[in-house]
């Protein structure tokens, strides 16, 4: 049975703390993953790292937030819990994300194409689910999304309705950002500053290392100077991808826009004190919400966090808990 209540670690007291915790003191656990490198129809490459199991087990299809990659540590955590129940996995690495083999996480292997990824883009996700069923017609599908990666699911799930079913059987999200807009502005204030530098910094670097390859699309002096998301959107990921500014990127590629479309049994895991998106957000999302979808929101557990238990056996809620949905569906056959 799904447990539903999040009791939060007593020696996490604060948001900021439970967001942190994954990303700078969490140790495991660690999977070994092979590296799969897939041509696209556009003449770049997608970088999957698999877990392998037996032939027609179900297949879970992670993707990570911004950012991150197959080795942020979530990743493993949601791909070691299901191998733990028999299913294969991939790690999608979103383009421009994935890191060398054998190379620690935070460099990054530069895409051919001129484009790289962003917070609508579903291009690739829905062409690997495609060849997911081509390759494997009887293979039930199963798919998680953290932060970034949630997104950009939820908005796939929208925009495919009714015919993300029968290849994709369940789907649940972890930490999404729905109002991609609120999202950035809430991330101008006190302690989101500190979590904007810290992703700028690569995505600076990606940034001139596209102008550099393709000169004159980004504003790469803006993209320097810029010191909030609203500001590098802007000038590097809008121009990139053919929207008007980061207004017009935010506001077709918010997944609250497109809840009402999904029809995949779905669940959806955030919390109010999450500084990533602002608590107030949450009504709009359970009121746009399709029928497929549950929401199971907690007043606590940050951006990702949901870390319980004591200090010298911590366990992530929300890994546990979305893998509990998705095994449900599964073995309900809804």
């Amino acid at each position: 049975m799904l447990n539903t209540e999040f009791r939060p670690a007593w020696w996490l007291p604060h948001r900021h703390l439970q967001t942190i915790w994954g990303r700078v003191f969490r140790r495991g656990p660690r999977i070994e993953m092979r590296r799969e490198t897939r041509e696209t129809p556009d003449g770049d490459v997608l970088e999957l790292d698999r877990v392998d199991g037996p032939a027609g087990a179900p297949i879970l299809v992670a993707l990570h937030g911004l950012e991150g990659c197959s080795q942020s540590l979530y990743m493993h955590g949601l791909l070691h819990r299901a191998r733990a129940r028999g299913w294969r996995g991939i790690a999608l690495n979103f383009r421009s994300c994935a890191a060398p083999p054998g190379r620690p996480r935070g460099e990054w292997m530069p895409n051919r194409a001129a484009r790289m990824y962003h917070s609508g883009e579903t291009s690739d996700l829905d062409w690997l689910i495609g060849r997911l069923h081509e390759e494997e017609p009887g293979a039930p599908i199963v798919l998680v999304g953290v932060s970034l990666g949630g997104n950009v699911l939820l908005k796939w799930l929208g925009e495919r309705g009714a015919e993300a079913s029968p290849p994709v059987r369940a789907a649940a999200t972890i930490s999404v950002p729905y109002d991609l807009a609120l999202g950035s502005r809430a991330l101008e204030r006190g302690l989101g500053r500190v979590y904007v530098r810290a992703f700028l910094k690569t995505l600076k670097e990606k940034a001139i290392d596209f102008d550099r390859r393709w000169p004159g699309i980004v504003d790469v002096e803006a993209a320097r100077r810029a010191r909030t998301f609203w500001e590098f959107d802007d000038a590097s990921v809008a121009p990139i991808h053919g929207f008007a500014g980061a207004a017009d990127y935010y506001a077709r590629s918010s997944s609250l826009g497109f809840l009402h479309r999904i029809e995949v049994p779905t669940l959806l895991i955030s919390a109010a004190d999450d500084p990533f998106q602002p608590g107030p957000v949450l009504p709009f999302v359970r009121e746009a919400a399709s029928a497929a979808v549950t929401c199971l929101f907690t007043e606590r557990g940050a951006h990702a966090g949901f870390v319980t238990g004591a200090p010298w056996a911590p366990r992530c809620w929300d890994e546990d808990t979305a893998i509990a949905f998705l095994a449900e569906r599964l073995e309900g056959g809804g």
